[in-house]
């Protein structure tokens, strides 16, 4: 392995052994992918102010999401097809999280199952629902999530309608990828993925084929997941299934203060500030910069997160400086879980701790716990600048 210092030099690994299309499905954003340049740009924009002769010993960057132990304030996000990155790729992921001790985060358009998780892992993962029309299969995914004793549910509220990804349609984005001349040629030059995929049975979306009347293979999933989609997504449909599932709620993809303040009127444990990683409305503001209203408009009655952008320690710093209680990182992991599998998502999250560890004692601060809104320096009206 060679010397890998951060971030970036995992995604250039993680491109090279992954498929284009699986590639190109992560990185993309929508339309011009001007929200996703903005979800990483807009942390360059935060200065981290330096304290000297201040005590460092016994850092601790541990703490706590929805009352629940955390080795750093960071979880894994959902990512579709993660499987796709790796063979067993949720698996490995979730045994990586598990073992670093931080939490993960299951999509419904999983490759692996929630029961294959729970399988393979010792500690509750969280689990993210995408709403459907179908509420018999919405409810049969809770009730299967409760049977595998997931910790939280984590309810995805931005894709009532899918944003378009023009590289995904360009690619012919399928799972298992469709054997077209274009995809031979570049499946024949990733032989390392391909050898564990042909080792794996998990091969297309595991939560939803072999429990849907009527999906039995990619056609027909690709048919049904189109159409599935819930347009008609309201709070009173949130605030039904908060009901169902009876757990924790986390409402994935606030950027807007009133619709905090509607997250925290149906009884959500928690909130996360997401444009859904810049892959949904193209033109909408970064999620650090939706912070501060949001923050202001709900105060300390919620517990807010952050995702998008993150892509180092330092960034999880200065969303914690900001108010945010824990982060998500999605990109990340993926570059890690593809370019060296389960070790390759325990090696991101390493780097990240050390990050957040050094630039936290160089901040002057001792503890996670600690960080406030003096450990940073704004531009003027940052998070103030839309009218």
């Amino acid at each position: 392995m060679p010397v890998i210092t951060n971030i970036s030099d995992l995604q250039r690994i993680y491109k090279k052994r992954v498929p284009k299309m699986f590639h190109d499905y992560a990185e993309s954003g929508s339309w011009d992918e001007q929200t996703l340049e903005d979800n990483s740009s807009d942390f360059k924009k935060i200065r981290l102010r330096q304290r000297v002769a201040v005590d460092m010993t016994d850092r601790k960057t541990n703490s706590e999401m929805i009352r629940q132990p955390v080795t750093i304030p960071v979880a894994l996000a959902p990512v579709g097809l993660t499987g796709m990155q790796r063979a067993d790729g949720e698996i490995k992921a979730a045994k990586a999280a598990e073992d670093f001790g931080v939490p993960f985060t299951l999509s419904t358009m999983s490759i692996c199952s929630i029961e294959d998780v729970a399988k393979n892992t010792d500690k509750p993962f969280w689990f993210q629902l995408y709403t459907m029309k179908d509420t018999g299969f919405v409810h049969s995914l809770i009730d299967r999530a409760k049977a595998a004793k997931c910790s939280a549910l984590v309810i995805t509220l931005d894709l009532q309608i899918l944003g378009q990804r023009h590289k995904d349609l360009k690619n012919g984005l399928s799972a298992p990828p469709k054997p077209t001349f274009r995809n031979m040629l570049d499946l024949s030059t990733k032989w390392t993925w391909g050898l564990e995929m042909l080792q794996t049975k998990r091969r297309t979306f595991g939560n939803i084929v072999g429990h849907v009347s009527g999906v039995g293979d990619t056609s027909s999933l690709s048919e049904w997941t189109h159409t599935q989609f819930d347009p008609a997504l309201d709070w009173d449909k949130i605030s039904k299934i908060r009901e169902y599932w009876g757990g924790k709620v986390i409402l994935k993809g606030i950027l807007d203060k009133e619709d905090a303040k509607m997250a925290l009127q149906v009884g959500a444990d928690a909130l996360i500030v997401s444009n859904h990683g810049g892959r949904q409305l193209d033109g909408a503001i970064s999620s650090m910069e939706a912070l501060p209203s949001i923050l202001e408009a709900v105060g300390d009655k919620i517990e807010v997160h952050l995702d998008g952008g993150i892509r180092s320690g330092q960034d999880v710093l200065k969303a914690i400086a900001m108010g945010a209680k824990g982060t998500y990182i999605g990109r990340p992991y993926i570059y890690g879980l593809g370019a060296y599998g389960e070790k390759g998502v325990k090696l991101a999250l390493g780097l990240m701790q050390n990050e957040l560890d050094i630039s936290m004692a160089l901040c002057g601060y001792k503890n996670i716990k600690d960080v406030d809104r003096s450990a940073i320096l704004l531009p003027k009206d940052f998070g103030k600048g839309w009218s």
